[in-house]
């Protein structure tokens, strides 16, 4: 999708208007305290910008997933203070989300107002993308505004149905989503490299299929490398390794062959014994791995053309690591492939464009993740992206 081609804040009239917002409220909380304010921080623009502009915000999201019940460790009640932290002004709660519950406190809101429903998923409706609850829901607005790229893969009524009640366009929040998308698969700066790591092939084939029709090189790291290395025929000892999946590892290199996409493997690794931190450990060739050896990451040969592929690209989509990144020494590759695509990016010769938990996980460990062009805090969604599939939350805001 390109990136002028969805509708947003720029494209409706704000003022006196009801505007629902969805946003991800779903934060980590311990001891009734938000623990990780990133998804809350990310919201701030849109929602200011829309009381600046005499909106009445009624923010809709979830918390956890209470399956339709009413379950009270699942209020968003107890998310409100953090909100209101970083709006650094008040903020109100409605103890429902639709009904006269949620009319009254609506009806109560002045132009630039702030106001949490309670957790849609308390509704069965929601996640089964009900009619009858969007239009209960709907009655609470007169537009949507959607802010909450993690969870436009799922046609729910607050991220979808209510779309056929109202106009709907993107917070700044998906809009800098989409847009960064955009420039790195969409409409991008060639040539493109995918870094794609993590553990198994299995989870990421429709992944690894749709990538290596739009990129130009595709380096693949973590245990989901040892599977095509063995593909390849290669021993890879007590490796992390899906041996059933050679077939599709042969298939995927066969067709980046035919289109032209080259696929960078490890050549060197290093192997230890047994998966620990500081386990003792080995440079070795990936043709010499010994039966009780582990590759754990990928050696320094194989960074150095990960690092100078980097170099090369104008264009970096990110997800996974390339080795077991939280012991040490085993994070030396994602590290320094890290650290190389942030220089690149500050020097301006690179957008790099990352999402995945892992991924957050391993930039953070990296201590580059403010250096990325942009990071999505969005999982499934990302993944569905980069998979080349419609996501139905994005499908509605398009112009």
């Amino acid at each position: 999708m390109a990136a002028t081609k969805f509708k947003t804040l720029d494209d409706v009239e704000l003022h006196g208007k009801r505007v629902l917002v969805r946003v991800d409220l779903n934060v980590p909380m311990k001891d009734g305290k938000v623990t990780d304010t990133t998804r809350i921080d990310r919201i701030v623009p849109t929602l200011t910008e829309i009381s600046e502009k005499g909106g009445k915000v009624i923010i809709l999201a979830h918390f956890g997933r209470p399956k339709g019940e009413k379950v009270p460790e699942m209020s968003l009640k107890q998310v409100v203070p953090a909100v209101a932290r970083a709006m650094e002004r008040e903020v109100a709660f409605a103890e429902d989300c639709i009904g006269d519950v949620a009319k009254a406190a609506i009806d109560n809101m002045d132009n630039g107002d702030i106001l949490v429903l309670e957790n849609t998923r308390y509704y069965k409706g929601e996640e089964k993308n009900d009619p009858e609850f969007a239009a209960a829901l709907g009655a609470n607005g007169d537009l949507l505004v959607a802010d909450a790229f993690s969870v436009s893969h799922r046609a729910h009524v607050s991220t979808e149905g209510l779309c056929h009640h109202m106009p709907a366009v993107a917070g700044r929040t998906m809009q800098q989503e989409l847009e960064a998308l955009d420039a790195a698969l969409g409409n991008p700066n060639r040539p493109v490299l995918a870094v794609v790591g993590g553990a198994k092939v299995s989870t990421k084939i429709d992944l690894l299929e749709n990538l290596i029709t739009k990129v130009d090189g595709l380096v693949i790291g973590g245990g989901m490398a040892n599977t095509f290395l063995a593909a390849q025929g290669k021993d890879v000892g007590k490796s992390l390794c899906e041996h059933d999946l050679a077939e599709t590892a042969k298939r995927i290199m066969a067709k980046a062959d035919e289109i032209g996409c080259e696929i960078v493997l490890p050549t060197d690794a290093l192997v230890a014994k047994e998966f620990a931190a500081n386990a003792p450990h080995d440079v070795l060739d990936v043709d010499s791995v010994p039966a009780d050896g582990m590759m754990l990451d990928v050696g320094p040969k194989s960074v150095e053309a990960v690092v100078a592929w980097i170099k090369k690209a104008n264009t970096v989509v990110w997800n996974g690591p390339l080795g077991a990144f939280e012991i040490a020494p085993f994070d030396t590759a994602t590290v320094a492939a890290a650290k190389a695509a942030a220089e690149e990016t500050k020097a301006g010769k690179l957008t790099s464009v990352a999402g995945g938990g892992d991924t957050v996980a391993a930039l953070n460990h990296a201590g580059v993740y403010e250096d990325f062009s942009y990071i999505s805090t969005a999982g499934g969604a990302f993944l569905e992206w980069m998979e080349g599939k419609e996501l139905p939350g994005v499908e509605v805001l398009k112009a």
